[in-house]
């Protein structure tokens, strides 16, 4: 007998044995059933449970014995009509819940662009994007500077004061605890640059840099390490922490 579209329609090969061999005998305990379905005792009970829950079998209880027994064919459109219903009401429910995720989805902040630079140069790159998105009278901060730099970072860091004092571009810096006061001196001395001490004590290689809808997140570690998000909702909140620790600080 031709039985693909019993699967097709979500009959597994055991389910389909097994209500065929109820089919040819009739109400029948599980011996026979095993000997004419060919399927294992350890097996059948599985297989007619969930043929039970498709409601193509059922069964009564003779002297302690289950008899079992297949539902009439047309059982099976049955089962093919309370399977529309079902996936009528879950896709009821899917769209109900689409409307909600895409809520989510609209409310929640969205990365347009995060980018990874490694290196010494990396970091130059990434800080030098400032002169892109930054005019005049604007500025940027940088949150957490670490004590200790080498010295390549030392002197691209003059040299930059340089050009952006040229641009006309302002900056808030709030070095970790512990950097040598001459070098907050040496920054203080740059046109439109305040420098100053983060008020709590920090160890940490890590700094964040932002402006606009960009925040920088950097590891000034031998290596180097900077990425870059572009997204306003992170800027802001960056940008919150920042006023905070800069409200405490006191000006050198």
């Amino acid at each position: 007998m031709e039985t693909k579209v019993l699967r097709d329609i979500g009959f597994t090969g055991g389910e389909i044995k097994a209500y065929l061999a109820l089919l040819n005998l009739g109400s029948t305990t599980i011996g026979p059933l095993v000997g004419e379905s060919g399927i294992s005792r350890s097996k059948i009970y599985d297989v007619l449970k969930r043929l039970t829950q498709k409601g193509l079998v059922s069964y009564v209880i003779k002297q302690k014995t289950k008899y079992f027994q297949a539902a009439e064919p047309w059982a099976i459109k049955d089962y093919l009509d309370n399977r529309e219903r079902e996936f009528k009401r879950q896709k009821e429910e899917a769209d109900k819940l689409i409307v909600k995720l895409e809520l989510v989805l609209k409310e929640a902040p969205k990365i347009k662009e995060a980018q990874v630079y490694e290196s010494f140069g990396g970091i130059k790159t990434v800080h030098e994007h400032t002169y892109l998105k930054l005019n005049k009278g604007e500025e940027y901060f940088y949150l957490g500077i670490p004590a200790f730099q080498e010295e390549k970072y030392h002197l691209y860091w003059q040299r930059d004061h340089l050009r952006r004092v040229k641009a006309g571009i302002g900056c808030r810096l709030l070095f970790n605890q512990g950097t040598d006061p001459n070098i907050l001196k040496n920054r203080n001395k740059y046109k439109y640059c305040d420098a100053r001490y983060i008020p709590i004590q920090i160890e940490t290689p890590a700094w964040i840099m932002g402006y606009k809808d960009v925040t920088v997140i950097g590891l000034q570690t031998e290596k180097g390490l900077a990425i870059e998000i572009i997204n306003k909702e992170i800027s802001d909140s960056f940008k919150r922490y920042f006023e905070a620790f800069w409200t405490m600080s006191k000006k050198l």
